[in-house]
């Protein structure tokens, strides 16, 4: 699993340099381009719900305490955060994607990279709470970063 997630993130990265590159000003030229993008901000989305289900088993007790699991994965919803801004930034509202994305992101980018990195806020807490190993605050750890999650998603994603 360790590897498939490296591979994807590496192809993530390589991808997404010439893509990003090209859309730098943050004017997709192109319906091909802001695909391109589109797939590569959908792939961010899903490594942080992949990452988000484990915890949110474990705040509902589905799977137990597992401060290590816990730790890793806020670490990674923390980076896959940071990366939003850049991400979202080119805007492909214009393009005919297949996306649920609401262009209310480009119209309030501010408020929705503000959202991005209360969720980045959020996961680095819980990730100082899975260090702890602190068994009494990890379901309100990993419930504030849902909570970000959700607000995003209540602004931002088509239903």
């Amino acid at each position: 699993m360790k590897k498939t997630v490296m591979a994807l993130a590496c192809g993530l990265v390589i991808s997404g340099l010439s893509t990003i590159a090209l859309a730098d000003d943050h004017g997709v030229k192109s319906e091909k381009q802001a695909q391109s993008i589109v797939a590569f901000r959908q792939s961010i989305l899903k490594l942080v719900y992949s990452n988000m289900g484990p915890l949110g088993a474990m705040a509902k007790g589905q799977i137990d305490f597992d401060a290590a699991k816990m730790e890793t994965n806020a670490k990674r919803i923390a980076q896959l955060g940071m990366m939003m801004e850049d991400y979202f930034a080119p805007d492909t509202s214009g393009f005919d994607v297949d996306t649920e994305a609401l262009d209310a992101i480009w119209e309030n980018s501010a408020d929705f990279n503000q959202k991005a990195m209360d969720m980045v806020e959020a996961a680095q807490a819980l990730e100082k709470v899975a260090a702890s190993k602190d068994e009494d605050n990890y379901r309100k750890a990993i419930g504030a970063v849902g909570g970000t999650c959700k607000a995003c998603h209540d602004a931002y994603k088509a239903d």
